[in-house]
């Protein structure tokens, strides 16, 4: 009998609902679970173009559901990643033989990657909770000298970009998206350039997550080269960002500069600090306040 050959997983990219392959057929090896080498795909500027335009397209849709259904809708989200949970638990671990190594010997205290997973989870839900909520803290009711009301209320700002950072590849991700999308923004997110993996796993909890078309658009490829591309596209509206190298920080700002793009680029986070990442403020970035006049009645 003719042994059997596996099939090789190529990770690929997530754009517009749709799993790609990079157009420039670039990928690049990654260490997955159990060791073994994989290969994930490498975008290039057309790729992110391509992101960028199904984003576009996809915020009519999404920028005017309600509130409440963005929250069903994330939620959903958190519920297919529970489900990946130790596939995406073994990808973590993968990222470093030091976490592997706990995998096989713990009993009773979650591994490394485990504990990632219930924690990105958690942040899921709580955006989704705070999705039709945010309005009430981020807008208010302006007093005026004159027979009117006056009203200021957030609305997206459009489509963002998400560069996660290498470290807690799966949580840092989440907790830099979810605020973006429960602020009713879509969003291309950039992969953790030395552990992609998760994030890839994580796009394929949002096409059976009942995400629509465009809303979440996930890249993996090498920083470097793509963030100066983020930061010169005239399209995308804002950056979210978090823990960069300070020469990827000055590219970013530099090139942002040219087109008034918002960066908002944290420093120093500790992503298991639930307190710290669990902050409707974390949306308001991502927002635009519009003022409304109403006459009042007589």
């Amino acid at each position: 009998m003719t042994p059997r050959l596996d099939v090789n997983k190529t990770y690929k990219l997530y754009i517009g609902g749709k799993f790609p392959r990079s157009e420039s057929g670039r990928t690049f090896p990654v260490i997955g679970p159990a060791g073994q080498t994989v290969h994930a795909c490498a975008a290039s500027r057309k790729d992110l173009r391509d992101a960028v335009e199904a984003a576009r397209a996809g915020l009519t849709a999404w920028s005017g559901a309600t509130p409440y259904l963005r929250g069903q809708i994330l939620y959903r989200i958190a519920e297919m990643v529970e489900g990946k949970r130790r596939e995406l638990a073994d990808a973590i671990d993968a990222a470093s033989p030091a976490r592997r190594a706990p995998r096989a010997k713990a009993k009773t205290k979650p591994p490394a990657g485990d504990a990632e997973v219930r924690l990105a989870v958690d942040r899921l839900v709580h955006y989704a909770g705070w999705a039709d909520k945010f309005q009430q803290v981020l807008g208010c009711n302006n007093p005026v000298a004159g027979p009117y009301y006056n009203f200021t209320i957030p609305e997206p700002t459009g489509v963002v970009a998400v560069l996660a950072p290498d470290e807690a590849p799966l949580l840092a991700l989440i907790s830099l998206l979810a605020p973006v999308l429960a602020g009713g923004n879509t969003a291309v997110a950039l992969a953790s350039t030395r552990s992609p993996l998760p994030a890839l796993i994580f796009a394929e909890a949002c096409a059976t997550g009942d995400v629509p078309p465009g809303v979440v658009n996930i890249l993996s490829g090498d920083r470097a080269e793509l963030l100066k591309i983020f930061a010169a596209h005239r399209d995308i509206d804002a950056v979210h960002a978090a823990n960069l190298h300070s020469d990827h920080l000055a590219a970013l700002r530099a090139g942002a500069a040219e087109n008034l793009k918002r960066v908002t680029a944290r420093s120093g986070v500790e992503w298991s600090d639930a307190p710290a990442c669990h902050d409707p403020w974390w949306i308001e970035p991502f927002v635009e306040m519009k003022t409304v006049w109403h006459p009042a009645g007589a």
